[in-house]
């Protein structure tokens, strides 16, 4: 499994055509979202039919990108509201991931732990 950054991950509501390489997908992020590529953030692209997803990051010195497709099923992904990116945590990453919807309700609650018991 991926190692999401603490310093966020967002979304690209709606699809995104996933033939663009990786200077197209920065350009979206910089000019589209009005966001930095060239930060540690993950930025998380998905194609029209919702079976293709890409990973695009920075890190120290150069881009990755992720690219992961789906032989059966399809992604939970939101389409295009008001807004077109989208924050998430990184569990709801993982949820996504494994074909959950973002805004699980039967999930255990993240805590805080204060003290071992």
């Amino acid at each position: 499994m991926l190692n999401p950054p603490a310093s966020g991950i967002y979304l690209a509501c709606g699809s995104t055509d996933l033939r663009k390489s990786i200077d197209g997908l920065a350009a979206l992020v910089q000019e589209g979202f009005h966001l930095d590529p060239c930060s540690s953030s993950w930025f998380v692209f998905c194609n029209r039919q919702r079976d293709k997803l890409k990973i695009l990051h920075w890190e120290h010195n150069g881009f990755w990108v992720y690219y992961r497709r789906l032989e059966k099923g399809t992604f939970a992904w939101p389409d295009q509201a008001a807004t077109l990116v989208m924050p998430i945590a990184a569990r709801q990453l993982r949820w996504l991931l494994d074909g959950l919807s973002l805004t699980q309700t039967r999930a255990h609650p993240a805590l805080e732990a204060r003290a071992v018991l």
